[in-house]
């Protein structure tokens, strides 16, 4: 499994260039957008990635970047037309 760690400094067009190679693969069939941590599972559901945003999630400018990049990613996941899918839960009370 790699682990990535993301600041809140990040360019949402090369972040999402890079998170759809790696759906684009043919191993990758699950992202799970869970607050901060987004994880890649391969068809035996075995995490591949997980990609940490250490964010601050209080702040508005972070989660339009966010928004923009889960809205990217899914576009892609989509676009993909195959079993590949994805759960969301970007934004939780839990993490506020």
């Amino acid at each position: 499994m790699k682990e990535v760690t993301i600041s809140d400094d990040f360019d949402v067009d090369v972040l999402s260039d890079k998170i759809n190679g790696i759906m684009s693969r043919w191993s990758a069939h699950l992202l799970d957008i869970n607050g901060p941590d987004w994880a890649i599972y391969d068809y035996e559901m075995d995490l591949k990635y997980l990609i940490h945003f250490n964010v601050d999630f209080n702040d508005l400018e972070t989660r339009i970047k966010l928004e923009d990049l889960k809205l990217n990613i899914i576009h892609h996941i989509e676009s993909l037309r195959d079993e590949t899918a994805y759960r969301d839960n970007l934004i939780n009370a839990v993490f506020l």
